[in-house]
């Protein structure tokens, strides 16, 4: 299923992706020289709060797999996954504090100091 957007999506269902982190992917993307490549957003056990976040560059393409598009950038979640990231928005920051990419996601209770890891 692909799921096509602009900004970001607004369903409590789906992930969506800010335009900056858009920009930032198709970036990265075009640095790799490869155009089968989508940002995987998984989530897995592990962290101080017992679940973190796993984003990066996927070729493959998993049974069940969601696949959200936003202005030619593909994010994809896998099944067990997309309960946790429901509403979840993904942006990229570049201040002089800090770089990269974060998770707005409204489905966690609780992170750790670190933001790494949630609940």
């Amino acid at each position: 299923m692909t799921v096509e957007t602009e900004q970001t999506t607004d369903t409590p269902t789906g992930v969506g992706l800010s335009a900056g982190a858009a920009e930032k992917v198709a970036s990265l993307l075009a640095q790799e020289g490869r155009d089968d490549l989508a940002l995987r957003i998984a989530v897995q056990p592990g962290g101080c709060s017992g679940l973190r976040y796993q984003l990066f560059f996927d070729e493959r393409s998993l049974d069940g797999d969601q696949i959200f598009e936003f202005g030619g950038v593909k994010v994809v979640v896998d099944r067990m996954s997309l309960p946790y990231l429901g509403g979840a928005t993904i942006d990229f920051v570049d201040t002089i504090e800090k770089q990269g990419f974060t998770i707005d996601n409204p489905a966690a209770t609780g992170s750790c100091a670190c933001g790494d890891s949630f609940n």
